[in-house]
């Protein structure tokens, strides 16, 4: 037995383990497919940036079958990986990686293929998904679209050397696969702030949609089944996800303004707003829109693009806050969690979306209960 069949069994037995994986033939497809065909070098985190690895490195094959999520590209400029193998590491952003195995394997199960399923996946990035849609389905019964031609060709050339063949695209996966074939399924491996219309255009009526969505806070994983035309109705499913956001649909980053400040003591601790695992956080991103968390040097901090902010610490006698600009967003903090609690605390599995065009709103329990934009923009 290789190396890499030993890790790769290693990674699916990782899978079993944190529950994410269940049905015998996706774990089939992740026994087979060979991943370190798909990542031949990628960024690790560097003190100073991001430095490159590549096949033939000690750390290579352990780290491609990690759990991790493995950067391929920084900036959208596929130069920095040259640029950082031979001049020391290299800062950026990173904006195209092979996402976490435990992610692709929740979105895989609840995209519920069957044989015979046409699938669309947007969002190339390294193919590695794709070959897994393959292994599963067939090379015939899948697309691939990212907006990057580099990506895409590199992926396909991949592809074909791990013995697969789908129809793949460089193009804006927000309108979709060029050719406008109807799928029964369609999976973005992107984040998105509002869901394309083209999506539901090219999906068959009762198809399903599983993407993620791109919120400043509360994001997390969709399952949408298409109507007639650009119609919809979805859940946000208790199982989370998150991925970069498809390109069109990134956030600017933002600054806290510097000078003196102000503290006050707060029950809240900034966690119950940021943390992935909070109960509070979808509700939060709901009644917060367009407020972004970000780190302040230790500290977290919020900030609205009117110019209000929100400094959060720990200390020894407990939390405390900071504030400035034109309104006082620790309070709506405050006034949401509140009532959050009125309303039983409802988790994200109790959020729905309803979809008609570009007409999009979530909604909690059912169509007819209280509704927010989905899109914040």
């Amino acid at each position: 037995m290789s190396n890499a069949t030993r890790l790769r069994r290693r990674l699916v037995e990782h899978l079993l383990g944190e529950g994410v994986l269940h049905d015998a033939r996706w774990i089939t497809a992740f026994r087979t497919v060979p991943r370190h065909v798909f990542l031949p070098r990628f960024f690790v985190p560097a003190a100073n940036g991001w430095a490159a690895i590549e096949s033939g490195d000690d750390e290579w094959l352990a780290r491609v079958y990690s759990p991790d999520v493995l950067v391929i590209q920084l900036d959208d400029d596929s130069g920095l990986w040259e640029r950082a193998r031979y001049l020391g590491a290299q800062p950026g952003t990173p904006t195209s990686s092979s996402s976490q195995p435990t992610i692709m394997a929740i979105m895989l199960e609840e995209l519920r293929v069957a044989d015979g399923h046409r699938v669309l996946e947007i969002g190339t990035g390294t193919g590695y998904n794709a070959a897994l849609l393959c292994q599963r389905l067939g090379s015939g019964l899948v697309s691939t679209v990212d907006i990057d031609p580099d990506l895409v060709d590199a992926a396909r050339k991949r592809l074909a050397e791990a013995g697969y063949a789908p129809s793949c695209a460089a193009a804006d996966g927000a309108d979709g696969f060029p050719a406008g074939v109807l799928y029964d399924r369609v999976i973005c491996t992107c984040s998105v702030s509002s869901i394309p219309p083209a999506w539901l255009e090219q999906t068959v009526p009762g198809g399903l949609i599983v993407t993620t969505l791109n919120r400043p806070i509360g994001g997390g994983l969709v399952r949408i089944v298409a109507g007639e035309g650009a119609t919809g109705q979805g859940r946000v499913l208790a199982r989370d996800g998150r991925f970069m956001p498809l390109r069109a649909h990134r956030f600017r980053p933002s600054k806290v303004p510097e000078g003196d400040i102000v503290w006050r003591p707060t029950t809240l601790p900034m966690g119950v707003i940021t943390e992935v695992r909070s109960r509070f956080e979808f509700f939060a991103g709901l009644q917060l829109p367009g407020v972004t968390a970000l780190r302040d040097g230790k500290n977290t901090a919020l900030i609205h693009p009117d110019g209000s902010w929100v400094r959060h610490r720990q200390t020894s006698r407990g939390c405390e806050v900071a504030e400035g600009g034109p309104r006082r967003l620790w309070e709506s903090v405050e006034l949401a969690y509140e009532e959050w609690l009125d309303l039983g605390e409802p988790w994200r599995d109790r959020f729905g979306l309803s979809l008609d065009g570009e007409d999009q709103v979530l909604w909690l329990d059912s169509p007819g209960g209280r509704t927010w934009p989905l899109c914040l923009g």
